[in-house]
């Protein structure tokens, strides 16, 4: 594939760097080839563009007026086929029309006039997880991946470790740096790993990195939950001690006051355990019903 300049502008003529066009030889069944152009587009935008349609409609016309001005196309011959594709990133789901000729009101007398053209959308958000697992060897899928999960995800690991091996050829060196970047300025970020003395630099890197935030997460998770299970166990404890007393002082306890224990926290019983030494009845330690 080779990447061309692209110096399109928009209404307000400013330069969009988010417009990329590549070309690729196609072998066409009689052995012959020809020139595919791939026109990307990438949105970084919360909602769709109800006239998307139109924009790249716009943008595919001007690279062929382009393509004719360089004479890359010369009199006589035909315009190279163009594959339009935006990319979408956005949180809401992708509701505009991928067809022009649905953005124009026309009778039916004239529908013969109107003009068809189609773009393809990649929706990054509403990729089925069974798709991005059944292309897990496939660089944009790994992308989608890291974009869209939080960087805490295990998956995320194994996601980067599947990069490392795809982009282990020298080849590739450029690959593995972009998404090296990539992941210094976003995933990285998010790990808190500011506090590193050394950013990685390399995709081997990022996966020490990686699997060394992990774990430091997952041994949190683990203290976590045996300093949450030590605590459910004090507090059940408290429950039954408090249930007992009651028992004791004011006779059996009603369904709606064990409710009432079973739901509050360990402070609150203790509170009523002492209390019980005092109270002249069930109510005077936990209050009313209701």
């Amino acid at each position: 594939m080779e990447k061309q300049n692209t110096h399109y502008v928009s209404d307000t003529q400013v330069r969009r760097s988010t417009d990329i066009v590549w070309r690729v030889q196609l072998k066409l069944p009689d052995d012959s080839q020809e020139w595919l152009y791939l026109f990307l587009l990438i949105e970084f935008q919360s909602k769709a563009d109800p006239w998307m349609a139109l924009r790249m409609l716009t943008y595919v016309c001007l690279l062929y007026q382009d393509l004719i001005k360089a004479e890359q196309v010369k009199p006589g011959k035909k315009l190279p086929p163009v594959f339009p594709v935006v990319i979408y990133n956005g949180q809401a789901t992708w509701r505009a029309s991928l067809e022009i000729a649905k953005l124009i009101d026309a009778p039916d007398s004239l529908k013969r006039w109107t003009p068809r053209f189609r773009h393809h959308l990649l929706d990054q958000g509403r990729v089925p997880e069974a798709k991005l697992k059944q292309l897990s060897d496939n660089l944009m899928a790994c992308l989608i991946v890291l974009e869209t999960h939080l960087p805490d995800d295990p998956v995320i690991l194994e996601t980067t470790r599947t990069l490392v091996e795809l982009l282990k050829d020298d080849d590739f060196d450029g690959l593995d740096r972009a998404f090296t970047r990539f992941y210094r300025r976003t995933i990285l970020s998010k790990l808190n790993s500011g506090q590193m003395t050394q950013m990685p630099e390399t995709l081997e890197g990022v996966t020490t990195v990686l699997a060394e935030r992990i774990d430091e997460w997952m041994d949190g998770l683990r203290h976590e939950g045996r300093r949450e299970g030590r605590e459910e166990g004090k507090q059940s404890e408290a429950v039954r001690m408090l249930s007992r007393l009651l028992r004791l002082r004011f006779g059996p306890v009603p369904d709606w006051a064990e409710a009432r224990l079973a739901q509050a926290p360990l402070e609150r019983l203790e509170g009523w355990i002492e209390a019980v030494l005092t109270a002249e009845s069930l109510e005077g330690v936990i209050g009313p019903e209701g």
